[in-house]
Formats: C-alpha cells, structure tokens, sequence
C-alpha cells in the first residue's frame, strides 16, 4: 500500500530510501528506512525505458513522486536503462521531481543482482524469464557478462513473450496445414475474446509486448491439459533458458564452478514446474552451480542501488559503459566558440548586408584549407594506399560533421563505382541523427569505440575523425578504439587552441584555422564548408589515383538512372571521338560499365 496521509510523512526517517524497479509489466516502488523495514510499496504501469516517450516517462514518474514525494536517496533500475542518453532522461526527471535528493540509476539486471545482497565470493549469475528473459552473472571482482537481454523482437527467448508469440505462430500454422483448430487455438481464442482464427490477426498487429506475454498462462496451462504444441513450445523454452545459462556461466569463466544461480522474474515466480526443468537442465550442463532460492523481490536491488548513494563516503560509478578516453581540458576557449567581431551586429544587418558578411568569411575557409595543404595530402597518399591493400575509409562523426562523412561516403559508390564497404561513415546516435539531435549521443566515447569494433576495423583500414573542436568524445572513442585494433587514425579539427595529451595519438592531423563563426559556434557554418571542402578532396584524389578518373572524366561511373546513363555516353563518345549510338551501343553490350565499354572501341580511344 502507499502512503495514505501527510501525518505519516512527518513520521519518515531521514535515511529513508526508494527502490523504483521498472519491468515489461510493471513498475514496483519500495521505500525502505534505515531499519530495513518497508515502509511503503506500490505497483504501477509498465517501465521499459526504451518503450516510454517522454509523456509516458513524466506520467510514470510523475505518479511514484504523488505517493512517495519524499526520500533520502533513489535508486531506480529499469529494464532499457542501458543507453547514457536514457540515463540522462531518466537522471534529469528524476532531479526536477525529487530536486536535490541524490539517484544512483541502473537496468533491471543490476536490480536483480542485487536483489539478494552483495555478490557473494562464489560469484552470481541471475536467470530471468519473465516479459521478456536474460542471463547475467558478476564475480566477486565485479567483472560481470550477460547473454541475452536484445529486447523482445531480436532476442527474450525462454521469455514470457516468446512463449506467447510461438503459441500464437503455431495454432496458426497447424490449423493451415491440417486444418484442426487445436485445443490450445481455442484457449487463445477465449482468453482474448476472439471468435475466430482471422481475429488474431488484428489483435497482434496491435498488441503490446507485455499482452503477448500475458498468453503464457494459457500455455502452461495447455500444457497441463496435455496439449502437446502447448507442452513443444515449454520444452523448447527450458532448453534455451538451459543453453543461453550455460553459455553466460563458460563467458564468466564459471561452467565448472560453484556460482550461486537465482531465478528470477514473472514466469519462474508463477511457474515453479517450469523453473525446476530449468535448474534440472542446467544442472546437466553446469554441475557445480549452487540453485539459491530468491527470497526478495527485485525492487530490492533497486534499494541497494539507493543505499549506495546515501552512504557516506561512497563514490557509486555511474551504472552502463563508461568512456575510457581521457577528456582533455584546455584552459583556452575552443575558436569554435569564441565570438566573431565582424558580426557582433548580425540581428540588426539587413538581409543584403548579412549575406555579403557571410560571403566575405567563406573566403576565409579557402585559404585556411589550402593552408593544410600537405597534411590533406598525406590524407590522399594513405587512404589511396589503403583502399588499394583492400583496406577501407571510415569517416566518424557527431552532428553537422557525422552528416557530412556520411554524406561523402554515399557519394562514393554512384561518383566512383566503389563498393558501398570501401567509404564508410559512422554517425554519432545512428541513423536517425541524420535528420534529428540526439541529445548526448556526442558525448558518449563507448558508443564511438563500439561502433568501431562492430564494423569490423582492422589494420588495414583508416579512420578519420571529424570534429570541429577537436574534443568530441564519440569520435576520440572511436579513435582510440581504431589504434588499438592498428588501424590508421586523422583527425579534422577546427580548433587550433586544442592541444593534444599525450595519450591521444594520431598518424595525422588536418586543422584548417577558418576562425570564429558568423554565429557563434554554429560550426555547420564555415567549419562544415570546409569540412566538406577536405572530404572531397580526400575520396576524390584518393579514387584518382585507383585509376577511376580519366583526365578529368568519370570513367568508373555507375550510370544507374537517365541523367547518368547520358553522362557515359557523353565520356565514352570525349574519350574515343565515337558517334552517340556507337557509345551507347558499347555500354549496352558492356552493361554500361564505362571502361570496358571503352575497350570494345580500342581504335578511336585516345
């Protein structure tokens, strides 16, 4: 129950603590005080971080803070509570709800963890199915895997909603082939008050995860009943649950030891047949593994999570992956932020004057490039010689400059007939921050050492960072992460007062001074002019000098629509002197691949 009048909040003790565990299902508060003694419990919707927008994060919260609107500390752990940038969300409601009381803020396995106390020496690993299911385990050193935990559309097998959803597949499936609407179809059917099998179509497309997953009752009880698809799907379950355990405990290093096991989570709690084929078949793979009864729920961990934050003198990490770049500080402004005399009046300029000011510093951009002469064309040397080994260009970015290396590296495939792996751009957020801020994505250096290691850098590749201050921490992850696999590392910077330390190391850097911006640090302005400005000459040199230019003439075009079709034939007809219908009858039989269309008018070729 939640507290009931103000009275009672005279009563709290100041070392009183929340514990908000945020589920598929629902999300369970606990307020504890310094005795131990829950003093206060609700329950409320469902807290999937990633499946609540900002609405749906303010109602929820919102709601907790009109029952609990007091504490000493918070601790909130939430299943998609994972990303820095929801960390951030989740922190900054947190501090205008419960303004100036301290939150540490973790996922829903550092809850279920911690449910049960400190980790013990033996190490403990967590099995959960419940909305959805993973496996994670953490030493006694804290060096902690997991194996599963992709959400319910890429992974949640052995979960709640697997079980669901295969049922549903597979009534379906039997009743085309065989033409028996199963003893299970019908359970389905009366348990979503459907009349036919067509009905469950419209009822999926709209479902959430957490009703698909509130259809395992109904297996399991089909199960019991006999129904031998019911009784597939829950063998098949256990045995995911076993193996996916299994492989967790080998990544720890604990298949043969003695690690405590819990099994936590909706399905386990209200199925305990279920959970004990579980145990039986992990048992076979995993002898040694010590099965402890869980005898708290994990909201618990949650108020572990707050415990840490209220005790004196202790300095919790922030919960996820950290940056493992050094963030170097100057004492010196960033030029990219400092404030260009020349437009001190900009709001008031007429529009004429404006755009002849904005014109007269673009030609800045020119000489400050052109500056950079022999380091751009140190870029050209080493990206020519890598792309020509089989190596690859990566370009990595945060914003207006993520945008532009992305931007040039599409270009390349239809500009040079280069394959689409040969020029690469990583973007800061992902995909969507191409047309939309993602608000921190810039700032997180694990984010940009991961992206580096999933698309496969190697030695042989070169990665050139973009970042208009120099001191980007998506790139700088990046970076770090492409020297240590030996791949070769550039930076482009605008920044001449950034002052590299010691352990941030580049084969080259290409810093073009253009100065201030026309408005204040709006780098998309001339620094992203003569971004663009490097970036094609980069590829564009680069790709001469793999032979795919022809005086000043694409010969490597990929002719894939009228305009560009019209193009080769105008190259083909300048290099070989030919007749139209000649060159377009020698790329028609050359499927119009300009150089061997070239090579079948060897006479007439220059």
């Amino acid at each position: 129950s939640t507290w009931r009048s103000v009275s009672q909040w005279l009563m709290i003790e100041s070392d009183m603590v929340l514990g908000i565990e945020g589920g598929g299902s629902r999300t369970t508060v606990l307020a504890v005080d310094g005795a131990g003694r829950v003093v206060g419990r609700a329950s409320y919707g469902p807290g999937n971080i990633r499946l609540l927008d900002d609405s749906a994060l303010a109602e929820l919260l919102g709601a907790i803070h009109r029952d609990f609107p007091h504490a000493a500390a918070i601790g909130l752990g939430a299943a998609g509570l994972s990303d820095p940038r929801e960390l951030t969300r989740v922190g900054a409601r947190l501090t205008n709800l419960w303004p100036g009381v301290p939150h540490q803020l973790g996922t829903d396995l550092d809850t279920a963890l911690l449910a049960e106390g400190p980790i013990p020496k033996t190490g403990r690993m967590i099995v959960i199915s419940g909305t959805g299911s993973c496996c994670c385990g953490e030493t006694s050193a804290g060096f902690r895997e997991r194996m599963g935990g992709w959400g319910h559309l890429l992974g949640d097998k052995g979960s709640g909603y697997e079980i669901g959803l295969r049922a549903l597949k597979a009534v379906v499936y039997y009743w085309d082939r065989d033409g028996d609407w199963t003893h299970l179809g019908q359970n389905l059917l009366r348990e979503l008050l459907l009349n036919e099998p067509k009905d469950l179509i419209s009822w999926v497309q709209n479902a959430s995860k957490s009703a698909v997953a509130g259809l395992a009752p109904v297996v399991f009880a089909s199960a019991k009943a006999r129904d031998s698809i019911a009784r597939d799907i829950l063998e098949g379950a256990v045995d995911s649950l076993a193996r996916d355990a299994a492989a967790c405990l080998k990544k720890l290093g604990q298949l043969k030891g003695p690690i405590e096991i819990n099994l936590v989570g909706g399905v386990f709690q209200a199925q305990p047949e279920f959970a004990a084929k579980v145990k039986r078949a992990l048992h076979l793979l995993a002898p040694k593994a010590c099965f402890k009864a869980v005898t708290r729920e994990s909201a618990w961990g949650a108020v572990e999570l707050a415990r840490k934050v209220l005790a004196p003198g202790v300095t919790v990490p922030a919960v996820g992956i950290q940056a493992r770049v050094a963030a170097t500080k100057s004492p010196q402004l960033s030029s990219t932020e400092e404030r260009n005399p020349r437009s001190m009046n900009l709001d008031r300029l007429s529009i004429p004057a404006a755009i002849e000011l904005m014109s007269s510093e673009d030609q800045f951009v020119t000489q400050a490039v052109l500056a950079q002469k022999a380091p751009i064309a140190k870029a050209v040397t080493m990206v020519s010689a890598a792309l020509k080994k089989g190596g690859r260009l990566f370009y990595v970015g945060a914003g207006s400059s993520g945008r532009l290396g992305v931007l040039d590296a599409s270009e390349c495939p239809p500009t040079f007939r280069s394959d689409p792996n040969q020029v690469q751009g990583i973007m800061a957020g992902g995909y969507e921050a191409l047309w939309r801020s993602k608000e921190g994505a810039e700032d997180d250096a694990a984010a940009g050492a991961q992206a580096v290691h999933f698309r496969g850098v190697r030695a042989a590749d070169v990665v050139i960072g973009i970042a208009a201050s120099g001191r980007t921490p998506f790139v700088w992850g990046a970076l770090v992460a492409a020297r240590q696999k030996k791949a070769r590392v550039v930076l482009i910077d605008f920044n001449p007062n950034f002052k590299l330390a010691p352990q941030q190391k580049l084969d080259l850097r290409i810093t073009p001074a253009v100065g201030p911006e026309i408005l204040t640090g709006s780098t998309r302005l001339k620094a992203g002019t003569a971004t663009k400005m490097v970036l094609n000459m980069i590829t564009t040199l680069a790709m001469v000098r793999l032979g795919k230019v022809k005086q000043n003439l694409m010969i490597d075009l990929n002719p894939s629509n009228v305009k560009l079709k019209d193009r080769a034939i105008r190259i083909v007809v300048q290099l070989t002197g030919c007749q139209p219908a000649q060159a377009q009858a020698a790329l028609q039989a050359s499927g119009w691949v300009i150089k061997a269309a070239l090579q079948r008018l060897p006479k007439l070729s220059a």
